[in-house]
């Protein structure tokens, strides 16, 4: 039965950070740390990492934290959080910083309906380089009208 609940905490918790994305781009990133977000929007810098990716660096943290207290004070449940935390990082960082922004040349070919929807989605939100009004989706949720 624990099989069953660790399966259930892992997946629930992949999909949850697919809304947390969402909401820490919407409201904190565009928000009151837009000045660590603001250098993803505007490349008026030359190297290859940005102060955004310090986002990734406290979800890696959120994530071992979690290893740390299933393995040192037996919090079973926290093991299923901390690699749902942890595919989810790894799931946006080939979608987002790989396939859309190409930071890695890989999977430049690809070209199927939902991928087009995914990168015209994302460039509809680039399209806005300021803190306030820009579109913002989600990893795997894409509004229907961005699929061509």
């Amino acid at each position: 039965m624990q099989t069953i609940y660790w399966i259930l905490i892992f997946f629930g918790t992949f999909f949850i950070m697919e809304f947390n994305a969402w909401f820490t781009h919407k409201y904190i990133m565009h928000g009151f740390l837009w000045n660590l977000h603001k250098d993803h929007h505007q490349k008026n810098h030359n190297s290859w990492f940005e102060k955004n990716d310090l986002f990734f660096i406290f979800y890696a943290l959120v994530s071992m934290g979690c290893f740390y207290l299933w393995n040192y004070e037996d919090i079973w449940f926290t093991l299923p959080i901390g690699l749902g935390i942890l595919v989810y990082g790894m799931a946006y960082f080939i979608v987002h910083d790989i396939f859309i922004h190409q930071r890695f040349k890989w999977f430049k070919n690809v070209n199927n309906k939902y991928a087009r929807g995914l990168r015209n989605a994302h460039h509809m939100h680039h399209r806005n380089t300021g803190k306030k009004d820009s579109e913002n989706f989600g990893m795997l949720i894409v509004p229907f009208k961005y699929f061509k």
